[in-house]
């Protein structure tokens, strides 16, 4: 007999293991336990209170993941900077505590060191340029300790660049802008442009001689909603090396969610609580809200439909996988956490997309664009030192 969609998932993914490009588990740690991982042991299933733990990550064949070290928008100057910290030493903690299963990876070469020995391969990346504190000097900190990718933005602009979801500021990245994806370059940091406005993804791609990756983005053409990335941005990605990895999160992939997500965070402001709140107190204000007004449920083939369609644009070479858990109160069907990733590995093979396709899109394309920007920072480093531009003289 033919094996099944699922068992062929399930052996594909025990070859070429899931790059997820962002997980919120250490936001979510620091909310729900300030980082105690004796209150919430990831050893354990924690269903129901987390989407993501070491046993459900096995079973999803997760091979490598980028932990965000995310801090709220809201938070700035050195307020951000020591939250960012507080959240690198979190995912240290958590390395610490779990070395058989996590292994700490900076380059790309000890992604595949990580899978060879059966670990999850475990980065960082930064998510939204107001960690920096429009410091050069703390953008190579980050590095230093470890930080692999920066998100330029989050929800709201930073003095030098523009987020898809405010206002335009400075028409997508300032002088100074270009100065932090150039150091970025130098570093051998991905520039990461989820979350930017598609004037800040364009002058990114201007200026980069780097890969740029899209860690947690699907597809305007499939849902308009700004968070995701237009066909030109996409179809740039071949010349420029670059992976956009799809996400799950359903107001991004599904036109029906838009309106519905928009209402449920309004429902959250007014009970006095911030949109992206996942606390336990926070999930019942939403299942309140979702008992008299049902949700519209992506699922697995949500997700298909845009990695089908950035395929087609941007080419099987620029696609990834980037599910946002811990990071979203609401998850696709069949996507409930991070044990759902053959789901839709099945649905892709159901559609016809090849195991090699499948090898790059889930574990290739990822591990390559890291390589690509570590050789650009070998060059880059022999051209020029550290920047010590500021955003006072740059952009006046």
């Amino acid at each position: 007999m033919e094996p099944s969609y699922e068992q062929r998932a399930h052996d594909l993914l025990a070859a070429h293991p899931v790059v997820d490009g962002h997980n919120d588990l250490p936001w979510a740690l620091r909310e729900r336990v300030r980082y105690d991982l004796d209150r919430l042991d990831l050893a354990a299933d924690h269903t129901g209170r987390t989407h993501t733990d070491i046993p459900r990550l096995r079973a999803g064949g997760v091979g490598a993941q980028f932990w965000s070290v995310y801090v709220r928008a809201d938070m700035s100057g050195d307020d951000a900077v020591s939250a960012t910290l507080e959240q690198i030493d979190g995912v240290r903690q958590m390395l610490d505590r779990y070395p058989a299963d996590l292994a700490p990876a900076l380059t790309a070469d000890a992604m595949e060191a990580a899978r060879a020995e059966g670990r999850i391969a475990s980065l960082m990346g930064a998510e939204g340029g107001h960690s920096i504190n429009s410091s050069l000097a703390t953008l190579r900190a980050f590095h230093t300790l470890g930080v692999r990718y920066l998100t330029l933005t989050h929800n709201d602009n930073v003095p030098w660049a523009d987020s898809a979801t405010d206002e335009p500021g400075v028409g997508g990245l300032s002088a100074f802008g270009r100065e932090v994806v150039r150091e970025m370059n130098r570093l051998g940091m991905l520039v990461d442009l989820s979350h930017v406005a598609a004037t800040t993804m364009r002058d990114a791609l201007d200026t980069s001689v780097a890969p740029v990756i899209f860690s947690h983005s699907s597809a305007r053409a499939v849902c308009d909603h700004v968070r995701n990335v237009p066909d030109d941005v996409l179809a740039r990605l071949a010349a420029n090396g670059g992976v956009a990895m799809a996400t799950f999160v359903p107001k991004f992939i599904l036109p029906a969610a838009i309106e519905w997500t928009r209402a449920a965070d309004d429902h959250l402001r007014a009970h006095g609580h911030h949109p992206l709140d996942t606390t336990p107190e926070a999930m019942k204000l939403h299942a309140a809200f979702e008992e008299s007004r049902p949700r519209p449920v992506a699922t697995a083939a949500t997700v298909a439909d845009h990695l089908d369609h950035m395929r087609e644009v941007a080419g099987v070479d620029h696609v990834g996988i980037g599910g946002d858990f811990d990071g979203t109160a609401f998850t696709p069907a069949g996507l409930d956490d991070v044990s759902g990733y053959p789901n839709l590995i099945a649905e892709l093979l159901r559609r016809g997309w090849s195991e090699a396709d499948l090898a790059k899109l889930t574990w290739r394309n990822a591990v390559r664009a890291l390589r690509d920007a570590e050789a650009v920072a070998r060059d880059e480093s022999t051209r020029r030192g550290p920047s010590n531009a500021t955003l006072a003289a740059l952009d006046g």
